[in-house]
């Protein structure tokens, strides 16, 4: 069920976004690899960063469920998805722009535990020719897990038709 839905715009400078353990001084320069770039995901212990495809203000959905949502019915707008493990030691996330003041970011409370997040990456191809304005979207779940199964892309945009 859902409990919470917040929807904001997030400056993804450097073509990506943060979701952080509020306690956690999360390092992603290591963890944006070729294949972490590839698959729009970088992780480093509490700390997510999510690839987007705009170096600019991109919408973003944050919905919180106390268990499994399903898969949305349709996904003929989404191009990519991403599923992984997120371990929380404090009360509260972050969800920034990776260049954002992190004092001033916005908290999220979800409570302490381990967490399964669910990323859907909508309208990845409608973007202008100079890639400034587009329609793309970024929507996460998140929910209580008490397994870990790592990272699973559940939908890749490199084989989106």
């Amino acid at each position: 069920m859902l409990i919470k839905e917040i929807k904001t715009q997030l400056f993804a400078d450097y073509f990506q976004f943060y979701i952080q353990d509020e306690n956690v001084t999360g390092d992603l320069s290591n963890a944006w690899t070729d294949e972490a770039v590839d698959r729009l995901l970088a992780l480093a212990p509490g700390t997510i960063g999510v690839g987007t495809v705009r170096n600019m203000d991109v919408p973003v959905t944050i919905k919180i469920f106390n268990n499994k949502p399903q898969l949305w019915d349709d996904l003929s707008l989404i191009h990519h998805i991403n599923e992984c493990d997120f371990e929380t030691q404090s009360n509260k996330i972050v969800v920034a722009g990776c260049t954002d003041y992190f004092p001033d970011a916005m908290r999220v409370e979800i409570g302490k535990g381990l967490y399964k997040i669910r990323i859907y990456y909508g309208n990845l191809d409608k973007l202008s020719e100079d890639r400034l304005d587009g329609e793309d979207f970024y929507e996460i779940q998140i929910w209580p897990t008490e397994n870990r199964s790592g990272v699973q892309i559940l939908k890749n945009k490199n084989n989106y038709t």
